[in-house]
Order: structure tokens, then sequence, then C-alpha cells
């Protein structure tokens, strides 16, 4: 049993084991969920998936699966035995619908009788009593009313069948698609740890009740300090030119940030790092902030994430004068190289597709120059840059 469906799910990428799948069949056998598809969409994505950012992967291959069912007895095959299923749902339905389902002869003569107008049928059929269609009284189709019938594709207006894997509500929490605020919150608080910090402020409640059970019991109350999100992170946004398009993108990372993050810095650069940053993009040419003096005030467990798409000629990575903006008396890869030799965890997020970054050729020395450490800019590439930063 479901075993198709579980090869489903592992084709569309959606890490599914063995394991699981039979943790599936005993909530199925303890009757978890029963006659209801929408029921057993919630407990199998409940036991399938471990992770929410497969849930739009894991709709995909529940819809296309279930889809590709052609009657009532194939869904029925695919959960459980036809005959366990049918007397389970007779136990389940009141004597008055049990008798509404006899007035068409009983559930076989239902489903025989269905699967007869299906190969009957020529063509749409709107309103009426007996084709398959809609907005009529017929047992089958959509969006009519008859109370002992099988709804056929659509929406139903009485809301018995509602097909809520069709509704995809999680398509934002699929890491093969663009980061939305919501989604980076998520991914950056993988980073957070917290440390106790500061005077004593807060119940410990464990070391309570051991210390009134050690004082035959006496209340005697501990205290610890509160404890506070102890990651520092350093921001460097490239910002101007080819990073335009990607401007929303960086102001949700930047809001993300700021929301996660008590010790956060952030500074601006446009297309590679040279001896001076700037905090105004406003005020970037008067009021500036030496490199140096950040590498010297920071500490070297400041997690750094540079963002930009590493795309601009060559010579202003590697020559001296080749900013276009000044005239930079080093090269700029030389301050990358100060900066990965001060912090500890360096990485650079770009918003370019990582297949497109083998065709230019400042993207791959900039990767070089964070030893490896570039990550693309969705979800995927977000959580990969959180896990080296966090080690």
């Amino acid at each position: 049993m479901l075993v198709n469906f579980f090869y489903g799910l592992r084709n569309a990428s959606v890490p599914v084991t063995i394991k699981e799948l039979l943790v599936l069949l005993e909530a199925l056998q303890a009757h978890l969920a029963f006659g209801s598809i929408d029921d057993f969409y919630v407990l199998s994505r409940t036991l399938l998936i471990k992770d929410e950012k497969h849930f739009d992967k894991f709709d995909r291959a529940f819809g296309a699966y279930f889809k590709g069912l052609e009657n009532v007895e194939d869904i029925i095959d695919a959960l459980i035995p036809d005959d366990w299923m049918r007397a389970e749902f007779m136990k389940q339905l009141t004597e008055e619908e049990k008798a509404k389902i006899e007035s068409l002869g009983g559930l076989d003569k239902l489903i025989e009788e269905f699967k007869k107008r299906l190969e009957e049928q020529q063509k749409r059929h709107q309103g009426g009593n007996k084709w398959i269609g809609t907005g009529g009284t017929s047992p089958f189709g959509n969006s009519g009313y008859n109370p002992e019938g099988i709804r056929v594709g659509g929406e139903s207006k009485n809301k018995r069948a509602t097909k809520v894997w069709e509704k995809r509500q999680y398509k934002n929490l699929d890491d093969t698609v663009e980061l939305g605020t919501r989604n980076i919150k998520m991914a950056l608080r993988k980073l957070r740890k917290f440390a106790r910090q500061g005077a004593e402020d807060e119940l410990d409640l464990d070391d309570t009740i051991r210390s009134t059970a050690r004082n035959a019991g006496l209340l005697d109350i501990k205290m610890v300090p509160e404890r506070h999100n102890a990651v520092k992170v350093l921001l460097f946004f490239d910002v101007g030119g080819s990073m335009d398009p990607y401007v929303k993108i960086c102001e949700e990372i930047f809001s993300a940030c700021r929301t996660e993050f008590k010790h956060l810095e952030y500074f601006y650069f446009h297309n590679f790092i040279y001896e001076n940053l700037w905090k105004d993009n406003y005020r970037r040419t008067h009021d500036t902030t030496l490199l140096l003096d950040i590498l010297h005030k920071y500490t070297a467990d400041y997690k750094v994430i540079f963002v930009g798409d590493a795309s601009m000629a060559p010579y202003e990575i590697s020559s001296q004068y080749g900013s276009v903006e000044h005239m930079n008396e080093e090269p700029g890869y030389k301050w990358m190289q100060r900066v990965t030799d001060t912090f500890d965890k360096v990485v650079w997020l770009n918003p370019t597709a990582e297949k497109y970054w083998h065709y230019t050729q400042t993207i791959e020395a900039t990767e070089k120059l964070v030893d490896g450490h570039m990550y693309p800019l969705s979800l995927d590439g977000l959580d990969r840059a959180i896990k080296y930063l966090s080690k």
C-alpha cells in the first residue's frame, strides 16, 4: 500500500524514508485518518515531512499522484484495502446517510454508475440532474448539490471535498523559490545562539525545584541572568550599478537581520571593497569609514556576510587604481584577504543564480577569495551559508 505514492514523493525530491512510510501505515491502521482524503493529506504531510521548506514540493507531488487516479476505487485502493475501507466507511454513516446512498442502489451501484456515465458522456454539461457537470443536482460533478454524490474536479459549494493540497499555501517555503522577509528570518534563526548576560533577573525553575527539594521542601528561589542573543553580525552590501535589480531582496535581508540580531553592524560598498566603506549612501563621498578601523574595532567572532553579485571588470579586484569611483592605492583582493584573515567566518551571498556563476570571471575570483563560501541568494543557499557560519 502507498508504494507508488512514496516513490512519487521521492521522485519530486521530497526526502521521505521507509521508516516514515511505516509510521504512516501504522497511523492509518490506528484510524488516525479515515474516509477523508483531506485528513489523509494532513496526516501524511505531518508524518512524512520534517522540514517545512519541503511542504510545497509535497503538495505538488500529492496533487499529481491523486489527480492521476481515475476514480473513487483507485483512491480507495491507493490508501487501504477495498473491503476494509467500505466496511469502515459504512460504519461512519448515519441511518439517514445510508438511506440516501441506498437511493441509488448502494455504494457499489453509485461507483458503477459514476464510471458508466464517464464512459457515456462526450461533452461538458452544465446543470441538470444526470450527466457529470456543474451547477446541477446530478450525483456526480461539482458546484451543484446532491447529498449522495461524487464531486469531479472544481470546488464544492458544500465544502465536502476541498482539495487543500491544491491550494499550495506553502509556495514561499520552497527552497527553490525567491526569498522573502519571512523566509530570511526563519533561516537566520538557525544562526542565533543565546548566552546569559547581565543581572540576575530571570527565574531558574529547574534549579529552584532542585534547591527546594534539597531544602526539605522550603522554597529556595534561584535566579539567573536573562538569556540574550549572543551572535554578532557584520553585513556588507554592494549598492548601485548591477545591484539595482536586487534592491528589494537586499532590503528584506537588512530588515530580517535587524530583527533577528541584537549585535548587528552594516556597511555599504560599490562592486568591491577597498579602504573605505560607508553607512549612508547619500553621504558616501564625504562620510566614510576606514576598513582598517572596522578590522580593528570588531572582534574575530563576528559573522561576516557580504551581499553582492560580484559582477564587475576584473581589474576592479586585481589592480591598483582599479576602482571605478576613486584611485585606490591597493587592489581590492588585498582588502578582502585582510577581512578573511581577521574574521573566523566570512560568506558571500550572491543574488545571481548559481548556474550562471562560471560565466563571470569576477564571480569565480570572489568565490576563491572567500575560500569557496559563496552561496546563492535563495532559501537553500542561505540555509547552507547559515550552517557554515554556525559551525
